[in-house]
């Protein structure tokens, strides 16, 4: 016995016309659960619309070219009375994986929801996580403490900070072109416009994509403030207050980290975290920046290019603390050029908001008079969110930092839970998170994995960039290791010439011995693409000889790696290099 039942265009997030850009069935067709049926695109996304059962195609009811939104008629299907929906088998995987961990036995008492993985956080490690532990055939229940998937470096960090960074380079690049002899006139900058931008085709874009690969691999997605109630449950406070609760056989928290605050600060919408300075309410004629690590000096070239005034406070005695002294100085010299002031080797002992600004008083070496401020951004770091996920009540080790310790498994001390990202410890970088997520979700499955890079780039996106990866030339001298360091000036690559940016350099870091890379460290124009070769050699274990010998088209600023390599070579011709 069989019965007939209409196929609609299920729920496909914030999409109220899409066009539909192939149909992949026909009349009389044979499909399998979850088989393709059309191809949906917008102008953010595209998507194929999967059959919710297994049987045989009636009649199509859509063509190339249509429109359509959840619950359009796509076609008839004929299908067995008792046909059970079944979720989608797991696809192959390697040959042979090891046994999947074994789950602990789950609490007495009914859950809500019940999870093979339960992932605790959406943002770049955590969506990696869920979205590939569904890959390998798990049920996955994927919990967000805010509106949209991407965690803070989706909605509210790396990727809006890069919009406006774009931003403010045009401006900046529009402004020196005035030097070689083409003018342009003071930018009109239209703030409302711009924030547009920002948050509807850029952030708007890549979360309603998340959310629609969520749909695609029947994530269940839960939207509320997180915390574990045991070693097996985990209790999820929606924004209006209701409850419910989540039992799991694994768990992966990648509940990553929050902004870290200076004590006794007053509250006043004009002294902002990273958060607040992104939303752009308004550009102010004077900004004082706590902090001169990455976020700090990001958020500062982007007001000084929208106009403002720009201080950077700092209490060490070089912007960027943990890079080299070298790659740093030819940010500073252009941040002094264009900032009204950097001070090093000082700290605010006062932030006093009145009606006529922010009034700040500094102590230290370079400590000015008291200032007056319109807006203060305080970057001095972030810190992991291991204390706010009631890791108590699970069993979970949180040290005093926040962070939850974890092998190269990924694995916490409770071994069906797993962390990663910014709560396991650093670098708290994203791109680190989403390597680590993949293999908590393959170790779960029972794949033979860990985590084992050998390098893990860093980037600031001021202007010039600053991008370095593997051991740096103070951590070489430190460990009393035999090197040889490289260093190609910027000022002599044809292609750095044609742009007027010759402040440049790259610089790469050998072993004595093996003439193998160990380091790099790259500033200038792009230098965030231009450190992804060396990462791969440094992964690959290239030498000199590797890299030098390796063609670069001309004239790029790629070569600039390549003649760093001839530089350790002795092969050269770029540069005079006095032989010894």
């Amino acid at each position: 016995m069989s019965q007939i039942i209409e196929v609609q265009v299920p729920d496909i997030g914030n999409f109220d016309s899409v066009d539909v850009i192939e149909v992949l069935v026909k009349a009389g067709d044979g499909i399998a659960k979850d088989d393709s049926l059309i191809t949906l695109e917008s102008d953010k996304a595209s998507m194929d619309i999967p059959s919710p059962q297994a049987g045989t195609v009636k009649e199509v009811k859509v063509k190339v070219g249509d429109k359509v939104a959840k619950g359009s008629l796509i076609l008839m299907l004929e299908t067995a009375a008792a046909t059970v929906l079944a979720s989608k088998p797991a696809a192959a995987t390697e040959n042979k994986p090891a046994p999947a961990l074994a789950p602990t036995a789950a609490p007495a008492g009914n859950a809500d929801l019940h999870a093979e993985v339960l992932v605790l956080g959406a943002g770049p490690g955590g969506y990696t996580a869920a979205f590939r532990a569904a890959d390998l055939g798990k049920k996955v229940v994927l919990v967000e403490r805010y509106p949209n998937l991407g965690g803070v470096c989706l909605n509210v960090g790396c990727i809006p900070s890069k919009a406006l960074l774009h931003a403010a380079k045009v401006i900046t690049e529009a402004e020196e072109m005035a030097e070689h002899g083409i003018s342009f006139g003071k930018p009109q900058i239209d703030l409302a416009k711009l924030r547009s931008w920002k948050e509807n085709d850029v952030v708007d874009k890549l979360t309603d994509g998340l959310t629609q690969l969520a749909k695609q691999r029947n994530v269940t997605v839960v939207y509320g403030l997180g915390r574990f109630t045991s070693a097996n449950r985990l209790e999820v406070r929606a924004a209006d207050g209701k409850a419910s609760s989540i039992s799991f056989d694994n768990a992966i928290v990648a509940a990553g980290s929050q902004a870290t605050k200076i004590p006794d600060i007053a509250t006043d919408p004009r002294i902002m975290d990273s958060t607040g300075a992104l939303a752009l309410d308004d550009i102010p004629k004077r900004l004082l920046v706590v902090g001169g690590g990455i976020i700090g000096l990001e958020m500062g070239t982007v007001y000084d290019a929208f106009g403002s005034k720009v201080t950077i406070v700092e209490l060490g005695d070089g912007l960027i603390p943990g890079c080299d002294r070298d790659l740093v100085k030819p940010l500073h010299k252009r941040m002094e050029k264009r900032f009204e002031k950097i001070l090093l080797k000082t700290r605010v002992v006062k932030i006093d908001p009145r009606k006529d600004g922010i009034h700040v008083t500094f102590e230290g070496d370079n400590a000015p008079e008291p200032q007056l401020y319109d807006r203060v951004l305080v970057a001095i770091g972030r810190r992991p969110n291991g204390k706010n996920i009631g890791a108590e009540n699970a069993g979970l080790f949180v040290d005093e930092r926040g962070f939850i310790p974890v092998d190269k498994q990924m694995r916490t001390n409770v071994p069906h839970i797993f962390a990663i990202g910014d709560i396991a410890g650093h670098p708290m970088l994203a791109h680190k998170a989403t390597h680590e997520g993949k293999v908590a979700a393959e170790v779960i499955a029972g794949h033979k994995v860990e985590f084992q890079a050998l390098a893990i780039p860093s980037v600031a996106y001021t202007d010039p960039e600053v991008a370095w990866a593997g051991v740096t030339e103070t951590e070489a001298r430190q460990k009393g290791l035999e090197i040889e360091k490289t260093s190609f000036p910027w000022a002599a690559s044809g292609r750095a010439l044609s742009i007027g940016r010759t402040e440049g350099a790259t610089k790469l870091i050998f072993d004595k011995g093996s003439k193998r890379l160990i380091g790099v460290g790259i500033v200038g124009t792009n230098a965030g693409e231009l450190l992804a070769e060396a990462v791969l050699a440094l992964e690959m274990g290239a030498d000199a000889e590797d890299i030098g010998l390796t063609i670069h088209a001309h004239p790029t600023l790629s070569e600039t790696v390549a003649f760093a390599s001839e530089m350790a070579e002795g092969t050269i011709t770029d540069l005079y290099i006095r032989k010894k």
